[in-house]
């Protein structure tokens, strides 16, 4: 929020670009078999295998996906990395290495750049992946972090959205709707701080929710599961967007319908208590809220004995017929087409 004066501020014109890049990786460590080459050439050199390689891309933009008047650097590049790695456990296959490509605008010192890099090391060093290279420019307008991921698995093993078939559970992993309500009390607290800098805020009672916007997990232990349950999912996405926007893609490209049930739903009491306070309902937050990156998958019916009663997943509806449409089935028993009203990243204001 405030700024120390007194804190070391180091132009990155003093570097230039070549020494910036030296700088920020010295310290970076190789640890997959795959990595020939990682930075400091022309281009990064990977060992080619008999796998399947998935490569995915993000881009994040200041003011767009995230705000740093609340969203600490060190966080930043932790959660950049995370959205990237969760889209490779997605396909069911494991992330091995990231190039990071970063523009600052001139009022980001050195220090700040090299905080950025503390949270995108250790999502390397807790993950597992290898940095292998990127670019760094400047920008006029704050901050643009764009993160590719490379991913590898046998190829049976790859997961695509489009298998989902007619019967077929559907499971989710941990739990929603918490990190949107995070992101509710953060801007709450922005709006609270403008108003009155003195105001210290007590975030006590939503340490779980502020922790699920600010520093997510990718879910690289739910294949690493599901291989021990002897489960193959027939269709996998990342939770990014929301559920009901998730939900629809898998059946829009497997060309199939779904029922979905509220009471199933997995809702940390965190988010039922807030979601009340912010006078909100918690079903609307787990279908629209987005950022949980949990991962959402559909299994034959064959499997619910595996499924059932795992504390990691929780069985929140089947695939129907496609004529059945998408639909949410409520507490009261009723039925109600499912609606994309989740983050839209090309949506006007």
């Amino acid at each position: 929020m405030l700024e120390d004066k007194n804190q070391q501020r180091t132009s990155l014109s003093e570097l230039g670009e070549f020494g910036l890049i030296t700088h920020l990786t010295k310290h970076f460590k190789t640890t997959q078999a795959t990595t020939i080459k990682a930075v400091g050439d022309d281009a990064a050199v990977l060992d080619a295998s008999e796998k399947q390689t998935l490569i995915t891309t993000d881009l994040l933009v200041e003011g767009v996906h995230f705000d740093l008047s609340y969203m600490p650097l060190k966080h930043l590049g932790y959660k950049a990395v995370m959205v990237n790695l969760s889209d490779v456990y997605a396909m069911n296959a494991s992330a091995e290495q990231i190039t990071v490509s970063l523009a600052v605008s001139n009022r980001f010192p050195l220090e700040a750049i090299e905080e950025l890099y503390a949270g995108i090391q250790l999502a390397c060093d807790t993950y597992k992946v290898d940095l292998i290279g990127g670019d760094t420019t400047s920008s006029t307008k704050g901050m643009l972090i764009s993160i590719t991921a490379i991913g590898k698995a046998a190829k049976e093993d790859v997961v695509y959205r489009n298998g989902a078939k007619e019967t077929d559970l559907i499971v989710v992993s941990g739990d929603l709707g918490a990190a949107y309500l995070g992101l509710q009390i953060l801007e709450r607290e922005k709006q609270v701080f403008q108003v009155d800098p003195n105001n210290q805020p007590d975030l006590d009672a939503y340490t779980y929710l502020i922790e699920r916007q600010l520093k997510p997990e990718a879910r690289k232990d739910v294949p690493q599961l599901l291989k021990e349950l002897e489960v193959k999912p027939t269709a996998m996405i990342d939770i990014s967007d929301g559920l009901s926007s998730e939900i629809m893609h898998i059946c829009t490209q497997s060309k199939v319908g779904c029922k979905i049930y509220e009471d199933k739903f997995p809702l940390d009491p965190q988010v039922i208590s807030t979601a009340e306070e912010f006078n909100m309902d918690s079903t609307m937050i787990a279908l629209s809220g987005g950022e949980d990156y949990e991962l959402l998958f559909t299994v034959p019916i064959a499997d619910f004995d595996k499924i059932k009663g795992n504390p990691n997943f929780s069985i929140i509806g089947h695939i129907t017929e496609e004529n059945q449409g998408m639909n949410l089935v409520t507490r009261a028993n009723q039925e109600m087409a499912l609606q994309a009203q989740g983050w839209n990243a090309l949506k006007e204001d």
